[in-house]
């Protein structure tokens, strides 16, 4: 039997506990992965809330995680370029907050040996969904974007690959994490009344393209100052992109991984690291993930 984390009825961070399960076996073309870390994400709060509920039910008792990092301890079948021994992250579907999962080896990526697990852990489920948000909003060199939660898990890779790419990055966030933004190339701005001109300010040209990881007012603003509003995604708010055409952004890609594994080699990427906690103080992470504060990701470790 091996340890996870799940809850038998919707609620707050409290409602998440330590279960016993079977240790799972890889079926053809998959492998299992002894986990050493887990990311925490804004998604898995709101799992747990029951915000999904209408559209996406819970299963009780219900798990956790779609990101983790580990080591290869079991290869099924038909898998080619992994071994037991492999030191590797990738993505998972509500499984990753346990001491073990089984995944696709397709989705699985080997990590650097200088990556720390945590960092390792935390890149998977915001980096890949950046990458591909910046995509879908074809971000270009010359291109002023605006990046809205600039300083969160997403926002944080988001503001580095568009740099990278060659954009100018206007980011908000609260002030106190202005000078974070600022020290990975973005101009930050501050949330709330007067958004929209104090944008305006910075890019008296316009803004070509924006990437939302909040919802509300920031689509408004978004509205205001892109032109195309194919060029305004965003990763939370899909009645916003039904309401007023714009984008719902963001997708899993392997490819997209290994690109910004590489950029982190390269020393070209970094994802601060909030707080980690122990797999069996998910709960606590979970508090913690919803102070509204948080500046890159939050962790679980496994021993």
């Amino acid at each position: 039997m091996v340890t996870a984390i799940a809850f038998t009825a919707y609620g707050g961070p409290d409602v998440l506990h330590p279960i016993e399960i079977e240790l799972p076996t890889p079926a053809a073309g998959q492998i299992r992965v002894r986990v050493k870390a887990a990311g925490v994400n804004p998604v898995d709060t709101k799992m747990r809330r029951g915000d999904f509920a209408a559209t996406m039910p819970a299963n009780f008792p219900q798990r956790l995680g779609n990101e983790y990092a580990g080591i290869v301890d079991h290869v099924g079948d038909n898998v080619v370029g992994l071994v037991v021994g492999d030191e590797v992250l990738g993505s998972a579907t509500a499984q990753s907050y346990c001491e073990y999962v089984v995944v696709d080896a397709t989705n699985a990526v080997r990590k650097p040996a200088a990556m720390p697990w945590t960092v390792a852990a935390g890149l998977p489920a915001v980096g890949q969904a950046a990458h591909t948000a910046l995509r879908q909003i074809a971000v270009k060199p010359g291109d002023t974007v605006l990046i809205h939660a600039a300083a969160g898990g997403v926002g944080t890779i988001a503001v580095q690959l568009a740099r990278h790419w060659g954009a100018t990055v206007i980011g908000t966030a609260s002030e106190h994490n202005h000078d974070h933004l600022r020290s990975l190339g973005a101009t930050p701005v501050s949330y709330g009344d007067g958004l929209v001109d104090r944008i305006r300010a910075l890019a008296p040209d316009g803004v070509d393209a924006a990437l939302d990881a909040i919802g509300g007012d920031a689509i408004t603003a978004s509205l205001a100052l892109v032109r195309d509003r194919h060029r305004i995604g965003t990763l939370v708010d899909t009645e916003a992109a039904k309401t007023f055409g714009i984008l719902r952004v963001g997708a899993r890609s392997t490819a997209a991984l290994a690109d910004l594994i590489a950029l982190y080699e390269a020393g070209m990427l970094q994802l601060p690291i909030h707080a980690t906690f122990p797999l069996t103080q998910a709960g606590q992470a979970h508090h913690e993930m919803q102070t509204g504060h948080v500046r890159g990701k939050v962790i679980l470790t496994v021993d």
